[in-house]
Protein backbone atom coordinates (compact mmCIF):
# COMPACT_ATOMS: atom_id res chain seq x y z
CA UNK A 1 0.00 0.00 0.00
CA UNK A 2 2.94 2.59 1.22
CA UNK A 3 4.53 2.37 -2.86
CA UNK A 4 1.23 2.51 -4.23
CA UNK A 5 0.60 6.38 -2.20
CA UNK A 6 4.41 6.79 -2.94
CA UNK A 7 4.07 6.36 -6.77
CA UNK A 8 0.44 8.50 -6.78
CA UNK A 9 2.79 11.28 -4.99
CA UNK A 10 5.36 11.16 -7.45
CA UNK A 11 2.61 10.98 -10.72
CA UNK A 12 1.63 14.34 -8.65
CA UNK A 13 5.06 16.02 -8.32
CA UNK A 14 5.86 15.09 -11.72
CA UNK A 15 2.71 16.18 -13.66
CA UNK A 16 2.70 19.66 -11.04
CA UNK A 17 6.63 20.19 -12.17
CA UNK A 18 5.87 19.80 -16.10
CA UNK A 19 3.15 22.57 -15.78
CA UNK A 20 5.33 24.41 -14.05
CA UNK A 21 8.12 23.98 -16.39
CA UNK A 22 6.09 24.29 -19.23
CA UNK A 23 4.37 27.81 -18.19
CA UNK A 24 8.00 29.49 -16.90
CA UNK A 25 9.83 28.42 -20.24
CA UNK A 26 7.48 30.37 -22.31
CA UNK A 27 6.20 27.36 -24.26
CA UNK A 28 3.07 28.07 -22.95
CA UNK A 29 0.57 29.65 -25.77
CA UNK A 30 0.04 33.40 -24.18
CA UNK A 31 -0.74 35.42 -27.28
CA UNK A 32 -4.23 36.07 -28.46
CA UNK A 33 -3.13 34.42 -32.18
CA UNK A 34 -1.92 31.08 -30.67
CA UNK A 35 -4.10 27.78 -31.16
CA UNK A 36 -5.65 27.33 -27.48
CA UNK A 37 -4.07 24.58 -25.03
CA UNK A 38 -5.71 21.73 -24.55
CA UNK A 39 -8.69 21.86 -22.64
CA UNK A 40 -8.72 25.76 -22.43
CA UNK A 41 -12.33 26.36 -24.26
CA UNK A 42 -13.38 23.62 -22.24
CA UNK A 43 -12.49 24.04 -18.62
CA UNK A 44 -12.98 27.80 -18.96
CA UNK A 45 -16.47 27.55 -20.48
CA UNK A 46 -17.44 24.92 -17.53
CA UNK A 47 -15.90 27.13 -14.81
CA UNK A 48 -17.61 30.83 -16.58
CA UNK A 49 -21.65 28.82 -17.18
CA UNK A 50 -20.84 27.65 -13.90
CA UNK A 51 -20.42 30.54 -11.80
CA UNK A 52 -23.04 32.14 -13.86
CA UNK A 53 -25.57 29.23 -12.61
CA UNK A 54 -24.42 30.40 -8.64
CA UNK A 55 -24.06 33.99 -8.67
CA UNK A 56 -26.03 36.17 -11.76
CA UNK A 57 -29.16 37.47 -10.76
CA UNK A 58 -32.43 35.61 -10.98
CA UNK A 59 -34.83 38.25 -11.24
CA UNK A 60 -34.51 40.98 -13.63
CA UNK A 61 -35.63 44.35 -11.59
CA UNK A 62 -36.31 46.37 -15.07
CA UNK A 63 -39.09 45.94 -17.56
CA UNK A 64 -38.98 45.70 -21.15
CA UNK A 65 -40.03 48.80 -22.71
CA UNK A 66 -39.21 50.78 -24.98
CA UNK A 67 -37.59 53.45 -22.64
CA UNK A 68 -35.40 51.26 -20.86
CA UNK A 69 -34.49 49.36 -24.66
CA UNK A 70 -33.92 53.07 -26.25
CA UNK A 71 -31.45 53.84 -23.29
CA UNK A 72 -29.72 50.30 -23.34
CA UNK A 73 -29.15 51.09 -27.11
CA UNK A 74 -27.40 53.91 -26.39
CA UNK A 75 -25.21 52.29 -23.76
CA UNK A 76 -24.67 49.36 -26.21
CA UNK A 77 -23.59 51.80 -28.89
CA UNK A 78 -21.62 53.78 -26.55
CA UNK A 79 -19.92 51.09 -24.45
CA UNK A 80 -20.38 47.46 -26.40
CA UNK A 81 -20.52 48.15 -30.29
CA UNK A 82 -17.00 49.01 -30.50
CA UNK A 83 -16.51 44.70 -30.14
CA UNK A 84 -19.59 43.11 -30.06
CA UNK A 85 -21.05 45.13 -33.43
CA UNK A 86 -24.35 46.01 -34.42
CA UNK A 87 -27.50 44.53 -36.35
CA UNK A 88 -25.61 47.11 -39.48
CA UNK A 89 -22.34 46.47 -38.77
CA UNK A 90 -19.70 44.01 -37.53
CA UNK A 91 -17.24 44.78 -34.52
CA UNK A 92 -14.13 46.19 -35.02
CA UNK A 93 -10.67 44.49 -36.10
CA UNK A 94 -9.48 44.66 -32.92
CA UNK A 95 -12.50 42.26 -31.74
CA UNK A 96 -12.19 39.87 -33.93
CA UNK A 97 -8.21 39.86 -32.90
CA UNK A 98 -9.30 38.95 -29.17
CA UNK A 99 -8.97 35.76 -28.23
CA UNK A 100 -11.64 34.46 -28.02
CA UNK A 101 -13.27 36.69 -30.43
CA UNK A 102 -15.81 39.05 -29.02
CA UNK A 103 -19.12 37.24 -30.02
CA UNK A 104 -21.02 39.61 -32.60
CA UNK A 105 -24.18 40.09 -30.05
CA UNK A 106 -26.79 40.81 -33.20
CA UNK A 107 -25.43 37.54 -35.14
CA UNK A 108 -28.01 34.44 -35.07
CA UNK A 109 -24.59 32.88 -33.84
CA UNK A 110 -23.38 35.59 -31.21
CA UNK A 111 -26.55 36.18 -30.11
CA UNK A 112 -27.64 35.88 -26.14
CA UNK A 113 -31.40 36.12 -26.35
CA UNK A 114 -31.49 32.56 -25.43
CA UNK A 115 -29.71 33.55 -21.92
CA UNK A 116 -31.30 34.80 -18.73
CA UNK A 117 -30.82 38.71 -18.43
CA UNK A 118 -29.00 37.69 -15.20
CA UNK A 119 -25.95 35.97 -17.19
CA UNK A 120 -25.94 38.75 -19.21
CA UNK A 121 -26.17 41.15 -16.40
CA UNK A 122 -23.30 39.75 -14.67
CA UNK A 123 -20.98 39.44 -17.72
CA UNK A 124 -20.92 42.89 -17.81
CA UNK A 125 -21.00 44.10 -14.52
CA UNK A 126 -18.06 41.29 -13.69
CA UNK A 127 -16.31 40.98 -16.92
CA UNK A 128 -14.47 37.59 -17.72
CA UNK A 129 -11.33 37.74 -17.24
CA UNK A 130 -8.72 36.40 -19.91
CA UNK A 131 -11.25 37.35 -22.47
CA UNK A 132 -10.61 41.15 -23.13
CA UNK A 133 -14.63 41.47 -21.82
CA UNK A 134 -13.69 44.16 -18.92
CA UNK A 135 -15.68 44.88 -15.81
CA UNK A 136 -18.14 47.69 -16.42
CA UNK A 137 -19.22 47.68 -12.87
CA UNK A 138 -17.22 51.06 -12.18
CA UNK A 139 -18.05 52.76 -15.20
CA UNK A 140 -22.11 52.01 -15.40
CA UNK A 141 -25.13 52.03 -12.93
CA UNK A 142 -26.52 48.76 -12.11
CA UNK A 143 -30.01 50.25 -14.60
CA UNK A 144 -27.45 51.09 -17.21
CA UNK A 145 -26.55 47.05 -17.02
CA UNK A 146 -29.83 46.00 -16.64
CA UNK A 147 -31.18 48.26 -19.61
CA UNK A 148 -28.01 46.95 -21.73
CA UNK A 149 -28.81 43.67 -20.80
CA UNK A 150 -32.35 43.78 -21.41
CA UNK A 151 -31.77 44.84 -24.98
CA UNK A 152 -29.69 41.74 -25.77
CA UNK A 153 -32.13 39.30 -23.99
CA UNK A 154 -34.78 41.10 -26.58
CA UNK A 155 -32.78 41.57 -29.36
CA UNK A 156 -34.57 39.97 -31.73
CA UNK A 157 -37.67 41.26 -31.36
CA UNK A 158 -36.70 45.00 -30.67
CA UNK A 159 -39.48 48.09 -31.69
CA UNK A 160 -38.54 50.31 -35.08
CA UNK A 161 -37.38 52.95 -32.80
CA UNK A 162 -34.70 50.74 -30.76
CA UNK A 163 -33.23 48.86 -34.06
CA UNK A 164 -32.60 52.18 -35.30
CA UNK A 165 -31.02 53.87 -32.57
CA UNK A 166 -28.30 50.67 -32.40
CA UNK A 167 -27.11 52.26 -35.91
CA UNK A 168 -23.78 52.97 -35.76
CA UNK A 169 -22.57 57.17 -35.74
CA UNK A 170 -21.43 57.97 -39.30
CA UNK A 171 -17.72 58.32 -39.52
CA UNK A 172 -16.93 61.84 -39.39
CA UNK A 173 -16.20 63.13 -42.25
CA UNK A 174 -11.84 64.55 -42.57
CA UNK A 175 -11.82 68.02 -43.06
CA UNK A 176 -10.01 69.21 -45.65
CA UNK A 177 -7.08 70.87 -44.83
CA UNK A 178 -7.08 74.76 -45.03
CA UNK A 179 -5.22 75.83 -48.15
CA UNK A 180 -1.99 77.85 -47.31
CA UNK A 181 -1.57 81.36 -47.99
CA UNK A 182 0.18 81.97 -50.83
CA UNK A 183 3.79 83.50 -49.75
CA UNK A 184 4.23 87.11 -50.48
CA UNK A 185 6.51 88.12 -53.00
CA UNK A 186 8.79 91.62 -52.27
Amino acid sequence: MGRFILGILVGVVLVCGGAFIYFTSGMAPVAATAQPMPFERLLAKMALHNKLRSDAPKTVPIKPATGNLLAGAHVYVQDCAFCHGTPQAEGSVEGAGMFPHAPQLFTRRGMVTDDPPGFTFWKVKNGIRLTGMPSFEKALSDQQIWQVSMLLHEADKLPPSVAAALAPAPAPVPATPAAKPAPKHR
